[in-house]
């Protein structure tokens, strides 16, 4: 039987921003940001996508075509921004079972596809399943869990080579007004043995990722002014940290290409989120 004792690996999928009916403009921005995009997916469930893929995770430009705008609800009551926190589930039915045993009202698990074209002129089904949460368990946004059936179809060699040299996210912020409240979800997910309190919120910290949950004042000192917080007050994401392997690769890429950054004072360099999409992206040397 599973009980809540039992653990959840938090181990980043990847990270969603959402675009809507923006898939144009979002491939030339993230292009122009010195990241190598896969072709147009659709999904079965009616949303369409853009994939940044690195070597373990991905950044995803989540949309939808004309014809589908009314099929994903959610990207119309989320914000055009970052809004998707997905961490990798190696079993989904097991993930499910171990959160509702510790009270989380996870949804039952979700399969769904999307075709993916292969070099040979054929395509094959990417597969994915989907542990959720209800609409509004996360304001403005969703943190799921995403297993994929297929990922030989995900992570291909060809698409994992960016001009930025990114390797990976290693940062994900959320701006927060009670930055412990909105730490809880994750703290039950995961446990508390990875949270620590960090001067303006809390950081949960795993070996490749750091998920941030700062005060709005936190946050623009973080990213020198450079993210996009709720005009309401509510929490929202805002911004991602990108490692890549050599930050002066990436700032030739930007000043090469016009978009403006400035230094962050933890190291790295941030674009603002006007050049991003909506979200404050910084680069950090690893």
């Amino acid at each position: 039987m599973t009980s809540a004792s039992q653990q959840i690996r938090p181990v980043l999928d990847h990270a969603v921003v959402n675009v809507r009916a923006g898939l144009d403009d979002a491939v030339a921005q993230f292009s122009r940001l010195g990241f190598h995009l896969t072709e147009r997916g659709h999904h079965s469930l009616g949303s369409s996508n853009h994939l940044a893929v690195f070597g373990s995770d991905y950044l995803e430009l989540l949309g939808f075509m004309p014809e589908n705008e009314g099929k994903r609800p959610d990207l119309l009551t989320h914000p055009l921004g970052l809004t998707g926190l997905a961490f990798r589930a190696d079993d989904p039915a097991m993930v499910y079972d171990i959160l509702r045993a510790r009270g989380l009202p996870a949804l039952e698990p979700l399969p769904f596809q999307r075709p993916v074209a292969l070099p040979d002129g054929t395509s094959a089904d990417a597969r994915f399943t989907i542990v959720r949460f209800p609409a509004g368990t996360v304001p403005n946004g969703r943190s799921f869990f995403c297993h994929h059936h297929t990922p030989e179809l995900v992570w291909r060699p060809e698409w994992q080579v960016h001009r930025n040299g990114a390797l990976g996210v290693a940062e994900f912020a959320i701006a927060a007004h009670e930055p412990s409240r909105t730490a809880a979800l994750y703290e039950a997910m995961f446990g508390s043995e990875l949270m620590a309190l960090v001067p303006g919120g809390v950081a949960f910290t795993t070996p490749a990722l750091t998920l941030l949950i700062l005060t709005p004042d936190a946050v623009a000192q973080r990213y020198n002014g450079a993210a996009l917080v709720s005009p309401d007050g509510s929490d929202r994401m805002v911004a991602l940290g990108i490692a890549v392997r050599s930050l002066d690769t990436a700032r030739a890429v930007l000043d090469g290409e016009g978009v403006p950054y400035t230094a962050l004072p933890s190291g790295g360099i941030v674009v603002p989120h006007a050049q991003a999409g909506n979200v404050a992206l910084a680069f950090v040397e690893r």
